[in-house]
């Protein structure tokens, strides 16, 4: 048997909300952060328009001589699924994002090959965040100890007030990409159940 068959998790680069503790607690049942690391020539950016959280959605774009700073988790394929769900992401690929493999570098210096969650967006300008999305994305950058030149960097970029509490849940972020129910995101009513 191959050591492929013998996977049971993915390495996943959080560089976005999904950083935060709190949040990917309560997304993925048994998240597992295994270092800080970065992606080089490129950087964090806000592009469209997000529902949830009432503002421009987290992505990263190229940008040479940059670096994209965030966390590498261990999440089981369970977990992975149901953040896919969360992400909006999907098998015949008209979700919001897709799963790029690409390699980070750890701040032990290893190279971690790992599955990024980007977003599709189709050119346009950048879009500003909510305070409370940018907010979340400090407190997760924060709590695991990314680099203060790049947290000083994020609290740089100019947000608009949320018009409405967030972040706010969905049904489809209930459902997995295969149609099952993922979770019980607080007892919404899916038509599933």
């Amino acid at each position: 048997m191959s050591d492929r068959n013998k996977k049971t998790h993915h390495l996943i680069f959080f560089y976005g909300s999904n950083m935060n503790p709190g949040l990917i607690s309560s997304r993925c049942s048994k998240p597992e952060p295994l270092t800080v690391a970065h992606l080089a020539d490129h950087s964090l950016a806000f592009f469209g328009y997000s529902k949830r959280w009432d503002g421009g959605a987290a992505t990263l774009i190229s940008s040479p001589g940059e670096d994209l700073w965030g966390v590498v988790y261990k999440l089981s394929f369970w977990d992975t699924e149901r953040l896919d769900s969360w992400q909006d992401v999907r098998l015949d690929g008209t979700g919001d994002y897709f799963l790029l493999p690409t390699e980070v570098v750890g701040v032990d210096g290893k190279i971690y090959p790992v599955l990024l969650y980007r977003k599709y967006y189709h050119g346009g300008p950048q879009q500003m965040p909510s305070e409370e999305y940018l907010e979340t994305i400090l407190s997760g950058a924060g709590s695991h100890g990314l680099p203060l030149a790049y947290i000083e960097k994020l609290r740089e970029i100019k947000t608009k007030k949320a018009a409405f509490p967030v972040p706010r849940i969905f049904d489809h972020e209930c459902t997995s990409s295969f149609g099952a129910n993922s979770c019980d995101c607080g007892g919404l009513k899916t038509p599933e159940n």
